[in-house]
């Protein structure tokens, strides 16, 4: 019995020691630039309430805008934003660090969460707006902070009369925050990197409440971005239902050094607090500062597959601009480009120039274009429900009616597959179908049951035919029969889509000739293997991609419609056409 008391006082007292422990390791000391020093002038701080947002209607939150004494209101300021409000003795901070020329001018914004008020506030309770802001990995947070907050405090005055100018430059801004701030932080940044271009978390959920698990994975697979990112964590934080905290921080640093950026850490024993944020935030201010004004640079991504596809000082180049909307590019055989304006119902040619030319108006809303083995370039005019093809000289034959299509694949023994994702121009249909037009202008329908049968392409050695579902995350895989027709349907490629969006809009297909697929999504081009994983994301400068075509005189340049826009990209991978010759592509290994 005496020896069960001893054991048991012993473990008691290992439990107290090691919770004495973790206290002592969660006291972090106060860094003398935290601390009011007399002789340096302080800032300026203004408060008020902010409710009039049309990104989160019928939201009220407090505001808090630092004004450092030096702003003299002549020129634009740096920006500094943090979620919930004034943390980590940030003004303290930017008081002794500005005076010593050790950080630029900055204005700080210092944001509330939203709350929805009740009218009777001893029965109701408000609607919270922090994990819906600050969690979700989406856009909204930074839409509310650039098209609603920011622009009312640009204008503002300080007691004494100057006005305060925010710099729109990315290179200037900043975004920080704790916990979930911190993640809201880093997400608005990832998003929008015209917006801010250095990053501070502390202890960040990057955690599976509202997808943010996710991001660890997206960092690897999107082109590295021009941003520079601290990251504080602590072996003690949060392991709940929704993930480890403490994990998923490292997850992200990880994740950050393989892709290439600039990134810091600072790993500690503390919880989920901002105590070892605040004891190293003015040297993390130092850090992520230097070098301003230059914009943060990445040192090249370590993947296999960036390096194997992608060329990092080959950026996007504008070809045109000004149309109403672009789609259906397709390469002629010596690389030039022709692309449809769908809302003007007008074609164009790029030369192998990249002049831009009208080469056909009123074309009854063509869509998707194609070469075919006979050396004509086949058009699907919706509008009339019609397939055209045309001979070099421009002469058109109607080659097949009835189908109102999207977009065209065609084999090199000639058979044309076409998808049909609406079958009248006024209601859209809850299913879709794919075609098949032989080359006599017979035509049979292969299948039926997918949402929004969009891009179609075939693999190099033509033995499958992806199809895109705009309406889902997938891309489904057919084997393609001796007679043309299709089996053995699966989804083979899950793509990766906003958090924002039900779908991941896919849209135009193309392979290249090692048997990788590449997709336009809402997320950019999105680079898959032959076995169906997503691998790389491209990003488009407008962030919007409906389609694309390798062309050039080598078929390793990368033509986009882009919206209201066309740009160009060269790449290491090399288009394969499928009116040629089938090509083997390597056996994938798994």
């Amino acid at each position: 019995m005496k020896r069960h008391q001893h054991i048991a006082f012993f473990l008691t007292s290992l439990i107290l020691l090691s919770s004495a422990l973790l206290a002592a390791n969660d006291e972090w000391s106060i860094h003398q630039d935290s601390v009011e020093n007399p002789d340096v002038p302080k800032g300026e701080i203004l408060t008020f309430t902010f409710d009039d947002s049309k990104v989160f209607p019928g939201t009220s939150r407090k505001i808090w805008v630092y004004v450092p004494a030096q702003y003299e209101g002549t020129q634009p300021a740096c920006l500094y934003v943090c979620q919930d409000g004034i943390k980590y003795e940030a003004t303290t901070v930017f008081d002794n660090l500005i005076h010593k020329g050790e950080m630029p001018i900055t204005i700080g914004v210092f944001v509330a969460h939203g709350r929805l008020l009740v009218e009777d506030p001893e029965t109701q309770v408000d609607r919270l707006n922090r994990s819906y802001e600050y969690d979700s990995v989406i856009d909204s947070y930074a839409q509310f902070l650039h098209e609603d907050l920011l622009p009312t405090i640009e204008g503002m005055k300080t007691s004494d009369g100057r006005r305060i100018h925010l710099s729109p430059r990315a290179t200037d801004r900043m975004i920080a925050g704790n916990s979930s701030g911190g993640i809201a932080a880093f997400t608005a940044a990832f998003l929008h990197p015209e917006w801010f271009s250095r990053v501070f978390t502390g202890v960040g959920t990057y955690v599976a409440m509202r997808g943010g698990e996710q991001l660890a994975g997206l960092i690897r697979k999107v082109e590295p971005l021009p941003l520079r990112v601290f990251l504080q964590g602590g072996s003690n934080d949060n392991n709940k239902d929704v993930g480890d905290w403490w994990m998923g921080n490292q997850s992200m640093q990880r994740s950050l050094e393989f892709a290439g950026y600039e990134v810091k850490h600072a790993w500690g024993e503390g919880g989920h607090n901002a105590k070892h944020a605040t004891s190293l935030f003015p040297d993390a201010m130092r850090w992520l500062w230097k070098d301003w004004p230059a914009l943060p640079q990445n040192r090249g991504h370590s993947g296999e597959w960036y390096n194997r596809s992608i060329i990092p000082d080959q950026p996007w180049e504008l070809i045109g601009e000004g149309y109403g909307f672009t789609e259906g590019p397709v390469v002629t055989p010596n690389g030039e480009v022709y692309f449809n304006d769908l809302r003007h119902s007008k074609t164009y040619h790029i030369d192998l120039d990249d002049r831009v030319s009208e080469w056909m108006s009123d074309t009854q809303r063509a869509n998707g274009m194609a070469y075919g083995p006979d050396g004509r370039r086949y058009t699907l005019a919706a509008n009339v429900e019609e397939l055209w093809a045309f001979n070099e000289k421009g002469h058109k034959d109607v080659v097949a009616k009835g189908i109102r299509g999207n977009d065209i694949a065609i084999a090199f023994n000639g058979n044309m597959y076409i998808t049909e994702p609406v079958s009248n121009a006024s209601k859209r249909s809850d299913r879709s179908r794919v075609w098949l037009v032989r080359p006599n202008g017979e035509k049979q329908e292969l299948d039926y049951g997918l949402k929004f049968a969009n891009g179609i392409a075939l693999s190099p050695d033509q033995t499958q035919l992806y199809v895109s579902d705009y309406d889902s995350h997938w891309i489904y895989s057919y084997m393609v029969q001796p007679d043309g027709t299709l089996a053995y349907k699966q989804r083979l490629i899950w793509l990766y889509k906003k958090d924002s969006e039900d779908s991941s809009r896919a849209d135009g297909v193309r392979v290249d000739r090692f048997g990788n697929i590449w997709v336009a999504t809402a997320l950019g081009i999105q680079i898959c293997d032959s076995a169906g994983r997503p691998r790389i994301i491209l990003r488009t400068p407008n962030g919007r991609v409906a389609n694309f075509c390798f062309g050039g005189p080598n078929l390793d340049t990368i033509y986009a419609t882009c919206g209201d826009k066309v740009f160009k990209r060269k790449v290491k991978s090399i288009g394969a056409q499928a009116w040629q010759a089938p090509i083997k592509p390597k056996q994938p290994k798994t």
